[in-house]
């Protein structure tokens, strides 16, 4: 380690980055021919790359993503109907900027979970904020919230969050209850921030397993407009991949 008091100041003043820099700078033999202005670029470049890298995954930690989905490792080769540069656009954020929505549909299997969350990396990843949430779960703790006093603090925090999944629309029938907190939760993000909603149902349905009528218009207007679809088909993956181990001859 670089025994030097700049090294020792700046690890005081938590400028973890540029210390090391400046370390690595010492065991450099031509380094002596940077200008000062050079050098101190390096270091200052250090810091902002590594705070940035933390502040990255420190929003990737918030978020309790439910698949550690990036988007180099998305499969487009896979014939399931996903437009690579319809996705790619996606990844840029521009619709987290304009406050869009995107609706990814399809049978089982097919990457919809995986798509979301690789969304949301790219999302935490540019400087916003992402939460995942299985839609029956978050009912759930809606409820218990309800109960404790905490429903105003939960419904806060998930219209502050700038991308929010949805994952498994559809697959419980709502009271009407769980219709309003819907609409609640959406109302408070509408035009605000954007939300990702993963589903085996089409859109076309999703009115119908609603339920209340009204509701179910007050809802899909907060959602399904000005949104991007994703419409999936094809083979499950799961089905695809390769077995690991041979399942023994019981015969």
């Amino acid at each position: 380690m670089l025994n030097h008091p700049t090294h020792e100041h700046l690890t005081q003043l938590r400028l973890f980055g540029m210390a090391r820099a400046l370390a690595e700078q010492a065991s450099l033999p031509d380094i002596g021919s940077l200008s000062f202005e050079e050098r101190l670029g390096l270091l200052v470049d250090r810091e902002r790359v590594e705070r940035q890298n933390r502040l990255a995954a420190s929003r990737l930690r918030r978020a309790r993503l439910k698949q550690p989905a990036v988007a180099e490792d998305i499969d487009y080769r896979h014939p399931r109907g996903l437009d690579r540069a319809v996705f790619r656009r996606l990844l840029t954020g521009d619709w987290v900027n304009a406050h869009q929505n995107v609706l990814i549909t399809g049978p089982t299997g097919v990457g919809k979970t995986y798509l979301a969350c690789a969304l949301a990396n790219a999302v935490c990843r540019q400087g916003q904020t992402a939460l995942y949430q299985r839609l029956p779960r978050l009912f759930e703790e809606l409820t218990v919230a309800r109960g404790d006093g905490r429903y105003a603090r939960l419904m806060t925090s998930l219209a502050k969050v700038d991308v929010l999944i949805l994952d498994d629309w559809g697959l419980a029938l709502l009271d009407d209850e769980r219709r309003r907190d819907l609409l609640e939760v959406l109302d408070e993000r509408y035009q605000t921030r954007s939300t990702i909603i993963t589903s085996q149902l089409p859109v076309a349905t999703w009115h119908d397993t609603l339920g209340d009528p009204t509701l179910a218009d007050a809802i899909l207007d907060r959602l399904v407009h000005h949104a991007h679809p994703l419409n999936l088909d094809g083979e499950s993956l799961r089905r695809l991949k390769p077995k690991l181990t041979t399942e023994p001859n019981l015969e």
